[in-house]
């Protein structure tokens, strides 16, 4: 279902919901100003289209003893549809490797990784990483700390965008 097939009231439930997915249903409705059993419809059908696809803790990693966060830039050999596919599978297949994005430019994929030390990083860089089937290159880049981490996407630039369309 395309984001224009969305009301007010499912962008407005979206929005609450990505913010704190812990609410209650009666506390939803009360902020999209509708009564619970048409929200919790509209909730399930959200659910059912893809436009929520889960509902996560958000943990904090350096108190679970996750102390190193790592950017790793990694260039391929080849780009043929099948050694891509082949790398994420790997990817998915690797713990520290928490987030994979292909990008085009001078980097195929930028990996976001988490380590409990930097001994732990090493091993996995060495041993997995840049041993990888078609793997040509990786950079690294240790993060020093983060300005802003925040989850999903901002949907008041997609209000006023609607907004300007009408």
């Amino acid at each position: 279902m395309p984001t224009t097939k969305l009301d007010p009231i499912d962008r407005k439930i979206l929005a609450e919901l990505q913010s704190d997915g812990r609410m209650t249903n009666v506390e939803l409705a009360k902020r999209v100003g509708i009564s619970a059993p048409p929200c919790l419809r509209r909730v399930r059908t959200l659910e059912e289209t893809g436009f929520i696809g889960g509902y996560h803790a958000e943990v904090d990693a350096r108190m679970l003893g996750f102390e190193v966060q790592v950017f790793a830039m990694v260039g391929l050999h080849s780009q043929a549809e099948a050694d891509l596919v082949a790398f994420e599978n790997r990817c998915n297949d690797w713990p520290l490797v928490r987030e994979c994005h292909m990008l085009n430019g001078e980097i195929d994929f930028i990996l976001k990784c988490v380590a409990p030390d930097l001994s732990t990083f090493q091993s996995f860089l060495t041993e997995h990483l840049t041993a990888a089937p078609n793997v040509a290159s990786v950079r690294t880049s240790l993060v020093i700390r983060g300005a802003k981490d925040e989850p999903g996407v901002p949907f008041e630039v997609l209000e006023d965008r609607l907004a300007k369309m009408d």
